[in-house]
């Protein structure tokens, strides 16, 4: 698995959701729809909390744009919760109509919570008062085990958002030598805090931009499952019960 899947992973679960109310459930996959990198916390050398807006976009191998999305994100010692509107999300992919039947359901809001104490991620609906929780895949825990090795080489110094930025690549070596790069663009005016992270999954590039960040330490709170919630097991487990209870039955635990 890519060392920087956490960016990707963090994009499907508004695309797993999206999708997912336009398919059956055979069809629907029953992978993790959210999940954690290990090397999350390397990008962001010594800051250990933090809360912001992010902006993410990803690009084809032609450099045209396929999909945007604002989230909210905060990140406490490793945890990271991630707020996402699907109702802001634009994506070749997630229809108008889609968007819309995703409302109906009570699926426009949903926040993503990682926690690599536990192993376990949180995948959370409000308005459908819903939570699945799941472990996070046994890469991953491994690479949490060990985390990477990092190198920094500078390449330019640039301002973006009005911040002086020093650009770097970042090369991470896992345990078993395999590498993976980064680009990210550090503000010498926000502790060297990377504004801007962008990286390559296969013939896509992925770019998080941050802003109006603050250090204060988010809440230990936001970093908990909601309590009172009816428990799922996966993203199918809870889209049946969704479904029932829309056709006024009973799901859940």
């Amino acid at each position: 698995m890519s060392k920087f899947a956490f960016f990707s992973r963090i994009l499907t679960v508004a695309a797993t959701a999206a999708l997912s109310s336009l398919t059956t459930f055979a069809q629907m996959p029953t992978g993790s729809p959210a999940g954690v990198d290990a090397t999350l916390a390397q990008l962001f050398g010594n800051i250990t909390a933090f809360s912001a807006q992010a902006d993410v976009r990803v690009l084809d191998k032609d450099q045209q744009e396929t999909m945007t999305t604002p989230m909210a994100f905060a990140f406490r010692e490793q945890k990271v919760r991630v707020d996402i509107d699907l109702s802001k999300l634009k994506s070749k992919q997630v229809s108008a109509a889609a968007a819309q039947q995703l409302k109906q359901m009570g699926m426009e809001q949903v926040t993503s919570i990682i926690r690599p104490d536990k192993k376990q991620m949180y995948i959370v609906y409000p308005a459908l008062q819903s939570c699945v929780t799941m472990p996070l895949p046994k890469e991953e825990v491994a690479a949490i085990d060990k985390p990477p090795k990092v190198a920094k080489t500078e390449l330019a110094r640039e301002t973006l958002d009005g911040h002086p930025c020093v650009k770097n690549k970042v090369t991470l070596t896992d345990d078993k030598g395999q590498t993976r790069d980064a680009v990210t663009w550090n503000a010498s005016d926000l502790k060297d805090f990377p504004v801007q992270i962008q990286t390559a999954e296969k013939d896509n590039t992925l770019i998080m931009h941050f802003s109006r960040v603050k250090f204060e330490r988010p809440d230990a709170q936001q970093f908990e499952a909601p309590t009172g919630y009816t428990q799922y097991a996966d993203m199918q487990e809870m889209m049946m019960g969704v479904m029932k209870k829309m056709l006024g039955g009973s799901g859940g635990k």
